[in-house]
């Protein structure tokens, strides 16, 4: 068995995979890292990662994706998650496909995240065959907003987070999306 045929897919540095139990403890130390959880409520514990894992395992099961487990393919070493979810908070765009990632602080300042993302999005447009994606993140998370705009993802709007909403600072979030026609016009004038 070739060294990357256990990834769903890479991309040039990156192998995106399922989610198996020994992540746990290393997302958990990512959950745990105070400055990686700056734009969310708070640090997770470990029950609460291993939550996370069993539901992107269940959503990869029945959708073909999630919140991909991501490795550098040079090394092998696990450094987070990058990929696609199902949200249903109340809002005015929900349901709907969101992009994310989250990454370990010595991951960072590499353009791991940017290419992590447009790999994602080129897997959602090609082989899942989505029509739209939606990327929000709190307003005050610029290193977020950029990774979006690299992606070619157009800013559509704020909007006050129902599950941040008693947060001040967290709570006025941006909305990015892409659709699949959106993504090919921007493939074809980067090519």
């Amino acid at each position: 068995m070739g060294a990357e045929e256990h990834y769903l897919f890479t991309s040039r540095r990156l192998g995106f995979r399922g989610w198996k139990e020994e992540d746990i403890l290393p997302m958990a130390e990512i959950n745990a890292d105070p400055e990686v959880m700056a734009f969310f409520h708070g640090v997770q514990t470990i029950q609460q990662t291993a939550d996370f894992v069993k539901r992107m395992q269940a959503q990869q099961a029945s959708k073909g994706y999630c919140y991909f487990a991501v490795d550098r393919l040079d090394n092998k070493e696990f450094i987070g998650f990058v990929g696609l979810v199902d949200q249903s908070y109340e809002a005015d765009f929900t349901p709907c496909v969101d992009i994310g990632w989250r990454l370990k602080r010595s991951a960072w300042n590499y353009g791991f995240a940017k290419e992590g993302a447009a790999r994602c999005l080129a897997y959602a447009f090609t082989e899942l065959a989505l029509e739209r994606i939606y990327a929000v993140a709190p307003k005050v998370n610029l290193r977020s907003e950029h990774i979006m705009q690299v992606a070619g993802m157009k800013k559509i709007g704020e909007f006050l987070h129902p599950l941040l909403c008693d947060d001040q600072r967290l709570g006025q979030c941006i909305l990015y999306a892409i659709d699949s026609e959106g993504y090919m016009l921007t493939k074809t004038n980067t090519t």
